[in-house]
């Protein structure tokens, strides 16, 4: 469309140019046959030089004023074409910085999906890892050497499924078990009871709090963050948190605790009772 718009400018214009020069020689020519007819071609010769400087000022000034009013319009259409050469360029100024937004925007989704990918096979590893805490603080309240509310074939039982795939298993019997006791001393004590307990508790909190920030950082909109707190750990996390108020020093900091990086290993698959009741036996030690 650029190309046909400029044929027509172009005939304009020499259609102008034409017109100006079919009109100076015409003027020419009538001042000619004026001059032979008129005056003679010998007596203007002897007229002096300012009757000769008048007479050429008044017959080139309709000329001068001719090709004035040319100029301003042939002025006019260069202009209006520069601005529509102006207006082009903008338009697809405006074009390239859209194409470049959405390039942007489409690299930013693809980082986003990048580091949400990233952070889902992190979070596998890491909730195995909070099963595995939260089933060291079940051994130790409601195992053999706590309470003995379960036996060390049940226990084996709950390894196997945590093993095959079901972080949460033990973090749900930690819920179930604070539920069911009435006592608020006897829930403070499934967290905070003794220093292995802490100990698990606060490797717990430490764990999901650095898997809440990991989930903070691949997604602004906070969905990773609600599912995450939202899951069985998440209500564990919030009862460990509120029990750790009301813990002493000694047993509400991790620093002072210290942390059990056994903890944060999934616990091998569990091929006999045996063996488990002897691993667990030593963990209480």
């Amino acid at each position: 469309m650029v190309a046909p718009k400029a044929v027509v400018v172009r005939k304009r214009l020499d259609w102008q140019i034409l017109l100006g020069l079919a009109l100076t020689f015409g003027w020419l020519a009538l001042g000619a046959i004026y001059i032979d007819q008129q005056i003679g071609w010998g007596d203007i010769a002897k007229q002096p030089a300012d009757v000769i400087g008048a007479f050429l000022e008044g017959a080139f000034a309709p000329l001068a004023f001719l090709w004035l009013v040319i100029g301003y319009f042939l002025q006019q259409k260069a202009l209006s074409q520069n601005t529509d050469a102006l207006r082009m360029q903008f338009q697809e100024i405006q074009r390239s910085a859209e194409q470049a937004v959405r390039r942007t925007e489409t690299i930013a989704a693809s980082e986003r999906h990048a580091r949400q990918e990233t952070f889902m096979r992190i979070a596998d590893q890491i909730k195995r890892q909070l099963g595995g805490i939260s089933g060291l603080l079940f051994i130790s309240s409601q195992g053999s050497a706590g309470s003995g509310r379960i036996s060390d074939e049940e226990m084996a039982r709950y390894w196997s499924e945590l093993n095959r795939g079901d972080p949460e298993v033990f973090t749900r019997l930690m819920l179930t078990t604070h539920l069911s006791e009435s006592d608020e001393a006897e829930r403070f004590a499934l967290f905070y009871g003794t220093v292995i307990r802490a100990r698990h508790s606060n490797n717990f909190i430490f764990t999901f709090e650095r898997l809440r920030q990991r989930a903070k950082d691949a997604d602004s909109d906070g969905m990773l963050e609600d599912t995450i707190t939202g899951s069985a750990h998440g209500f564990l996390y919030r009862l460990a948190i509120t029990h750790r108020q009301h813990a002493p020093p000694e047993l509400a900091d991790v620093e002072i605790t210290g942390r059990d990086f056994r903890a944060m290993q999934p616990v091998p698959e569990v091929q006999e009772a045996e063996t488990n009741r002897s691993a667990m036996g030593s963990l209480e030690r």
